[in-house]
């Protein structure tokens, strides 16, 4: 007769989780990282357009761009913000950066984290810091709100605590907020704290981890139209221009808003009314 303690042992080696393996990262070039439980899916086909379709920024493009070349190179790089105007092409343009790496050839991992995950930071980074692979931990629409402690954790991405970030790792977020916080939060922060410069720089501090700074702005008409332009001749779609100018410009006011995601949906109307096909997404 087996003993009762064999099965009890028995029961609970069933029922205990299995250890769990590191990611495999040879599967893919861009992942998402999933809590609970903790996983790094792969993503096959990242939704991105090509770097060169984003018209009106380009002192961003090519700053982010080289600050990307440098660590992917092993050498020293400075973690980014980019902020400011919505629809600007601020995440297109970090998944196209990172498109750009790759095709010069370069070991560079993207890995897509959300804002409410960013308590589970100390674990993501303990399983990219034994990789031998470099990554881009990208954030994208950071901000917070009153009372959100998440930021506290976002500090062991940009300072690492006691270990360190790690060397294989750099952070890039991209928020419609200068400092991350709305500027009423500041203000209350600034009337109600007992000690009220020590409660804002608290918060606002945060932003200056970041070395590098993007801005993104609203973008003019003559842009906006150039954005369309740019992507009818990469996609070969012809349009009598007067009439193309006209349906762009109606299309900007219907919408009360003119940008960069503005002019790409316009494109992929246009495109659709053509018989078109288009993939990606700004």
């Amino acid at each position: 007769m087996t003993d009762p303690l064999e099965r009890v042992a028995d029961a609970l080696e069933r029922i205990a989780p299995r250890p769990t393996l590191g990611p495999n990262f040879e599967k893919a070039d861009a992942f998402v990282w999933h809590v609970t439980p903790d996983a790094l899916v792969p993503v096959p086909d990242v939704s991105r357009v090509d770097i060169d379709l984003l018209v009106g920024i380009s002192r961003s493009r090519d700053t982010l761009l080289q600050n990307t070349i440098q660590f992917a190179k092993g050498y020293s790089a400075n973690n980014a913000l980019l902020w400011g105007a919505r629809g600007m092409g601020k995440s297109s343009l970090v998944k196209s950066v990172h498109a750009k790496i790759l095709a010069q050839g370069f070991d560079l991992k993207i890995v897509e984290l959300q804002r409410e995950d960013l308590p589970s930071v100390p674990r993501l980074l303990n399983l990219l810091r034994v990789s031998s692979h470099k990554f881009l931990l990208f954030c994208d629409d950071l901000s917070f709100s009153h009372d959100d402690q998440h930021y506290k954790s976002l500090k062991a991405v940009l300072d690492g605590g006691i270990e360190g970030r790690p060397p294989n790792v750099l952070f890039y977020a991209t928020s419609n907020r200068r400092h991350l916080m709305p500027r009423d939060m500041i203000e209350n922060e600034r009337s109600s704290g007992i000690n009220p410069s020590e409660a804002v720089e608290e918060k606002v501090s945060l932003s200056d981890r970041f070395g590098l700074w993007l801005g993104f702005h609203p973008c003019s008409q003559d842009q906006y139209l150039a954005m369309i332009d740019g992507y009818c001749v990469a996609y070969g779609l012809k349009a009598d221009k007067d009439q193309l100018r006209a349906d762009a410009i109606e299309w900007q006011t219907t919408r009360g808003s003119r940008s960069g995601r503005v002019a790409w949906q316009f494109f992929l109307d246009l495109a659709g009314r053509s018989g078109v096909s288009v993939e990606g997404s700004l």
